[in-house]
């Protein structure tokens, strides 16, 4: 696809091509999330058992979703901001400039605070390439650089990646950097997903995620945390995948498409589950240890195994690849917004976000408390309400019919009418829902 003309002044870029908009997409999907929060997750709520609402959830509520913020995007040829703006201002309806400006808000507020996170691992990554872990304590460690000052180079070098990315665009930049990371992380998930399950004692591991434990299922907390993961793992949060639906050539097949990014992004979260839980148990290691699990667990792990510096070394340059994918949609929306309202180039544009985001960045680096809090501000409240925004602006506001029109242009397989119920009712009720399932257990996500 190339550019194109809108309101014939601006050339809006496109992704050239419906692998290259998918694999962009599963950039964004695939993302820290999936390694450490659902490896600890499916290990914490019943293994197998999890599996159900949460295969449930990402399949009918996840494609729906991703459904309507590629359709929105496409739909207006604008990002989440303009697009939404746009449809409220036509129906007349009271507020449109702040609540258009929500979702845009809550994606960059996770940007802020997932590059500090970004930064760690492309810390984790380099002691790995220099083989540092086997002369140190792990978790002593991880103490002692948390909230230390030297944060801030790595939180800067992963902010500066992204920027270099986006500076190139969308086809020669976004879409050509998750052609090049996609690929390899798969490749070097199944290359450690062989080495795990060879690990003696791994076979315990194993059986720990494949014998379901009925009996989670009767807690309503493991449905409430499936619905979470299934949420937040798909990039649902009104403006990332907006963005890049923007860039979506008018034939692209949106359900095809959605349903491929689900796929691929419950794949690759399951084969992190599926390295990181069998080595756990291989070396008498928690296999539910929650966030320390990506920090001390794996290079736990990876310093006891024979080989553990090659296959750590590739382990976290593939989480780089999950990280600085995601933080690539994460930018772009925001940059895309920032663009629409200035008029600035893409270059300019992007430059400037990453600067103002590396200096609010800086105190989120420096206090763990400061990190808690605003992380918990953004996920709880306001992301969830930009995706909540999203649907009822796309689903209610520019009409469930019509939506569906636009989803099915350049759909093999169109979706029915029972889509709009779905979209219009359901999805949108149980958004409004996660909303208060996050306050009520200070966050699911």
């Amino acid at each position: 696809m190339g550019v194109s003309k809108i309101d014939g002044i601006h050339e809006r870029e496109g992704f050239n091509s419906k692998l290259g908009f998918i694999l962009s997409c599963v950039g964004s999907a695939v993302g820290l999330g999936n390694v450490w929060m659902f490896s600890w997750r499916l290990g914490r709520y019943g293994g197998a058992a999890f599996l159900i609402p949460y295969f449930l959830f990402v399949f009918v509520l996840g494609t729906t979703g991703l459904m309507g913020e590629f359709g929105l995007g496409r739909a207006k040829g604008k990002g989440s901001m303009a697009g939404i703006k746009e449809i409220l201002k036509d129906k007349k309806i009271a507020g449109a400039s702040i609540l258009s400006i929500i979702p845009t808000l809550g994606v960059a507020g996770i940007f802020l605070f997932y590059n500090v996170v970004v930064g760690w691992v492309l810390k984790y990554f380099s002691m790995s390439v220099a083989n540092n872990f086997r002369n140190i304590s792990v978790e002593t460690y991880l103490d002692s650089f948390l909230g230390s000052g030297q944060t801030i180079f790595w939180m800067a070098l992963a902010i500066g990646i992204t920027t270099i990315i986006l500076t190139f665009g969308v086809s020669k930049g976004i879409e050509k950097a998750n052609n090049i990371m996609m690929p390899t992380l798969f490749l070097v998930f199944i290359i450690l997903l062989i080495r795990a399950l060879t690990l003696p004692g791994a076979s315990e591991g194993i059986k720990y995620l494949l014998i379901p434990q009925w009996s989670y299922l009767l807690d309503p907390i493991t449905w409430v945390m499936a619905l979470g993961q299934a949420f937040f793992t798909v990039s649902l949060n009104g403006a990332g995948m907006v963005v890049y639906g923007s860039y979506a050539d008018k034939n692209l097949d949106i359900p095809s498409s959605a349903v491929n990014t689900v796929f691929y992004d419950a794949l690759a979260a399951i084969l992190a589950a599926f390295i990181i839980i069998p080595a756990a148990f291989a070396f008498g290691l928690d296999p539910a240890a929650g966030p320390t699990l990506l920090f001390i667990t794996v290079p736990t792990i990876f310093k006891s195994m024979a080989g553990g510096h090659l296959f750590g070394t590739i382990f976290f340059a593939s989480i780089v690849f999950a990280a600085i994918s995601s933080t690539i949609n994460m930018m772009e929306a925001t940059s895309e917004a920032f663009m629409s309202k200035t008029n600035w180039n893409r270059g300019k544009s992007v430059i400037f976000i990453g600067i103002i985001s590396f200096f609010i960045a800086i105190p989120l680096s420096l206090n763990m408390n400061l990190f808690g809090v605003f992380s918990d501000i953004v996920t709880i409240y306001i992301a969830p309400l930009g995706t909540l925004i999203a649907a009822i602006t796309f689903f209610w506001v520019y009409g469930v019919e019509k939506a569906r029109k636009e989803i099915n242009h350049g759909a093999k397989k169109p979706v029915g009418k029972w889509f709009e119920s779905l979209a219009k009712y359901v999805f949108v009720l149980v958004s409004f829902i996660v909303i208060v399932l996050g306050i009520a257990y200070g966050g699911i996500g």
